[in-house]
């Protein structure tokens, strides 16, 4: 089997944080539990007003990615935009200049 290292390009990060507006939408978290579309663990809940339970996800060419407790939100030149955890962010990326 080959092997391959990832290419080295800049991206923008920042850890995600629930009323910043960094997601791309809500959706009930009981749709996600009926659905099974993701395992539960750890992903964010926001509880509205009016006691409805959602989990914020952002869009992307894969799909709809929930987000979970820890995660970071990569945005990368072409505005791509993906989802990595705490546990693997800081061996996948290093800080190059804060904006």
């Amino acid at each position: 089997m080959k092997k391959y290292q990832r290419n080295t390009f800049e991206v923008e990060a920042e850890a995600y944080e629930v009323g910043k507006g960094m997601e791309d939408g809500f959706l009930p978290w009981t749709s996600i539990v009926i659905n099974g579309w993701v395992s539960t663990d750890k992903l964010v809940k926001v509880t509205k007003p009016d006691g409805t339970v959602v989990c914020p996800f952002i869009q992307n060419r894969r799909g709809m990615i929930f987000l979970r407790e820890g995660d970071y939100i990569i945005t990368e030149n072409d505005m791509e935009r993906h989802v990595c955890g705490a546990d693997k962010f800081a061996d996948r990326y290093h800080l190059v200049e804060e904006a």
